[in-house]
C-alpha cells in the first residue's frame, strides 16, 4: 500500500475540517454450505462491483456534521443495499482500521460486521431494489474463500481483480484477523500472481 498510512481512530477524528471521511464495511456470515458437495464454504463475505468497474465494500463518504461515522455508514449501507440493511446496525465495536493516502484529503475507515446467513442472503436478494443499485453499485459478489486444486481457482483468481483504494489489503487483513480462512492458504492466495495463458 504505497503512500498509504494507518492512523488510530482518535488521530483520524482529530484531523481538520478540510478532511473528508469515507466509511466502508465488510459484511460476513458463517456459511455451512459445500461447493460441489465437497469444498467447505465456511463463510460468506460480500463485496460489490462499483460504478468504476473496481471491487470495493459497501459504504462511502459520510458527513460528520450529521452524526457519528457509524450513523453515516449505516445511511450509506441503506442506500446501497436497500431495506435489508435495516435488520442490523454497524457499530463502533465493528471498527477495524483507518487509513490516509497521499492523494486528496480523505481518511478511509473500515468496519467488519458479523451477520447471520439469513441476514446476508436478505441483503443480496434486496440489493437490486436499493436506491443506488445500477448507479453507484453494479452488483454484489461473494468472495470465494477456498482455493481449488489447480491452485488458481477461487480466492487466488479473485484477488487478481481490480480493487478500489485499500480494499484488497483490507479484505486480506480481515480474512486473516477474523480467521475466515486458514492463514497458510491465505498467504499462498495473496502471494500468487496469475499470468495469462500463452
Amino acid at each position: 500500500m504505497a503512500g498509504v498510512r494507518r492512523l488510530q481512530l482518535e488521530e483520524a477524528l482529530a484531523l481538520g475540517s478540510e478532511w473528508r471521511h469515507a466509511c466502508h464495511a465488510l459484511l460476513y456470515a458463517p456459511d455451512p454450505g459445500l461447493l460441489f458437495g465437497r469444498i467447505p464454504l465456511r463463510y460468506a463475505v460480500l463485496m460489490q462491483m462499483r460504478f468504476d468497474g473496481r471491487l470495493g465494500f459497501p459504504g462511502g463518504l459520510v458527513n460528520r456534521q450529521d452524526g457519528s461515522l457509524e450513523d453515516g455508514l449505516n445511511r450509506e449501507l441503506s442506500e446501497e443495499l436497500g431495506e435489508a440493511a435495516a435488520a442490523f446496525r454497524v457499530e463502533r465495536t465493528d471498527y477495524r482500521s483507518s487509513h490516509v493516502g497521499s492523494g486528496p484529503h480523505v481518511v478511509a475507515h473500515f468496519y467488519a460486521k458479523l451477520l447471520t446467513l439469513e441476514q446476508l442472503t436478505a441483503v443480496e436478494i434486496g440489493a437490486p431494489r436499493a436506491k443506488d443499485h445500477g448507479l453507484e453499485v453494479l452488483g454484489l459478489v461473494r468472495v470465494p474463500l477456498y482455493t481449488l486444486r489447480d491452485g488458481v481457482g477461487g480466492l487466488p483468481a479473485f484477488l487478481e481483480n481490480s480493487f478500489i483504494g485499500t480494499a484488497r489489503e483490507q479484505l486480506l487483513e480481515a480474512l486473516k484477523d477474523l480467521k475466515l480462512v486458514e492463514s497458510g492458504s491465505l498467504s499462498k492466495a495473496a502471494g500468487r500472481r496469475i499470468s495469462a495463458p500463452p
